[in-house]
């Protein structure tokens, strides 16, 4: 299995690399923490026999993707055993999820998870995993403490092998232009 996934700035990474250290500090589930899971977001999951035919079609992506703003606004849990933070599905995320997918749903002998389809995709950050009942109690209520409504930029898009992470391909995406540069780009 590998991930194209998005990675965000890092005001954003040390906020949410702090949600995973502390449930694993209070839950005593080192899951994420022990396989150096970053914080990520994935747009697609696809099932290869090697990451070299996925190369191709993810490096064509740089430079033609922008980044953006997201903003996360609640904590859920797929039961029985992830607890995550989720954005809002804004216009831009959803754009970015559209193009990845199409840039990677055509490659011969490869097969992309149906969850992370176009309009079937839960947009999520992964948070802590493989918890017990006990600990999913423990990782929540340490969100509830912690966890405000925030904004994030997404800012990287990488391809990644799973279990342990490790990535083979990261990028950073095209900076928006500034208003400034926005309105010098407009006159005559």
């Amino acid at each position: 299995m590998y991930l194209v996934s998005v990675y965000f700035d890092n005001t954003t990474t040390r906020k949410m690399q702090a949600f995973i250290d502390q449930i694993a500090a209070i839950s005593g589930n080192h899951y994420m923490t022990a396989k150096n899971v970053p914080p990520h977001m994935t747009l697609s999951a696809i099932e290869a026999r090697s990451v070299d035919i996925l190369i191709p079609a993810v490096q064509q992506l740089e430079g033609r993707l922008q980044q953006g703003m997201i903003q996360f606004v609640t904590v859920g849990q797929l039961f029985p055993y992830v607890l995550y933070t989720m954005p809002v599905l804004n216009s831009y995320l959803q754009q970015l999820a559209i193009q990845v997918h199409s840039a990677v749903s055509g490659i011969p002998e490869t097969t992309v998870s149906k969850y992370y389809a176009p309009h079937s995709w839960l947009p999520h950050v992964t948070l802590a995993k493989t918890l017990s009942n006990e600990q999913m109690r423990r990782a929540f209520a340490v969100m509830q403490d912690k966890f405000s409504v925030f904004d994030a930029r997404i800012t990287e898009l990488g391809l990644a092998k799973v279990n342990p992470h490790d990535d083979v391909l990261r990028f950073e995406l095209i900076s928006p232009p500034t208003k400034k540069k926005e309105r010098e780009e407009s006159l005559p």
